[in-house]
């Protein structure tokens, strides 16, 4: 996490290779409070502008988030964070996460749709984005 521009614009960094592991027993609980967590963060933090990297690199299917999750996560965000995201960035997007993006385009809003991007390397990342605030795993480097 950090901040572009004049300081109070959050650049938000998630990588899924993080992720619990889907076969957990109780993987809903933790993914639920994971989001509540997350949330509630995101509201601390976000005063303005905000944009949001999705790090998909280095993960196994087994620990990215299902569509029913992602499509509840968009309905519990609150307007404010809906309207002041700039930008959702999927850096090494598979098919899966594609598909799953793809699938959820008629249950979210076509403002929420347009600010998804895919980036295929972190050489365009790095021409997107200021990546002095940007922590990049090791793990998705390589």
């Amino acid at each position: 996490t950090g901040y572009y521009g004049d300081g109070l614009n959050a650049i938000i960094v998630f990588a899924a290779c993080f992720l619990p592991d889907s076969s957990q027993t109780d993987y809903n609980y933790i993914m639920e409070n994971l989001f509540l967590y997350v949330i509630s963060t995101l509201e601390l933090m976000v005063a303005e502008d905000y944009m949001i990297v999705y790090l998909n690199g280095a993960t196994p299917r087994r620990r990215m988030p299902g569509l029913g999750w992602m499509k509840k996560c968009y309905q519990m965000i609150d307007r404010r964070l809906r309207k002041n995201l700039k930008s959702f960035i999927v850096v090494h997007p598979s098919w899966f996460i594609r598909t799953i993006l793809a699938v959820t385009r008629p249950f979210i809003s076509s403002k929420f749709s347009s600010k998804i991007q895919y980036v295929n390397t972190l050489a365009e990342l790095r021409e997107m984005i200021p990546m002095e605030y940007v922590q990049i795993p090791d793990s998705i480097v390589k």
